[in-house]
């Protein structure tokens, strides 16, 4: 399990969990986001444009 914290959200992915490759992005404890890792799309949620840029950094760091 991945889990990092970035700008008042929580990014979580699993080892092992189901296809494809994605995030959990929490805010306050709550889901708003899944995002698909390998086709960039929603799959649970609407993105916004500060969600999508941290994505963008941590994919860049390697952490996601």
């Amino acid at each position: 399990m991945g889990k990092v914290r970035r700008g008042n959200y929580t990014f979580v992915t699993w080892i092992g969990d189901h296809a494809p490759y994605h995030v959990h992005v929490y805010r306050q404890g709550r889901l708003v986001l899944k995002w698909d890792l390998e086709n960039d799309c929603a799959m649970a949620g609407q993105p916004t444009r500060r969600i999508l840029r941290l994505i963008a950094e941590l994919r860049s760091e390697g952490k996601l």
